[in-house]
């Protein structure tokens, strides 16, 4: 689990990194934290396993923060094309 963890964390900040994967890259970040956790508990694996966690973490919360940012950009070009401008 701890490997499947590493894999999920790398993948999820990729995709949280392109603005198109940004909520597979949640998806996937949960998934690994998930695996993480559980994979924590094998003693010969526990370091990679939280590597697995602490990458899973950082993309979830990369990716909430740049589809919020998104939407955000999105609702004020909207304003902007609604007033005229």
């Amino acid at each position: 689990m701890a490997i499947a963890s590493l894999v999920l964390g790398i993948l999820a900040i990729i995709l949280s990194l392109t603005g198109a994967g940004g909520i597979f890259a949640v998806i996937l970040g949960i998934i690994g934290i998930i695996l993480g956790a559980l994979g924590r508990k094998d003693p010969e694996r526990k370091g990679m396993a939280t590597a697995g966690l602490v990458m899973s973490i950082i993309s979830v919360v990369l990716g909430v923060l740049l589809f919020v940012a998104c939407a955000g950009v999105l609702g004020a070009a909207g304003v902007l094309a609604s007033s005229g401008y």
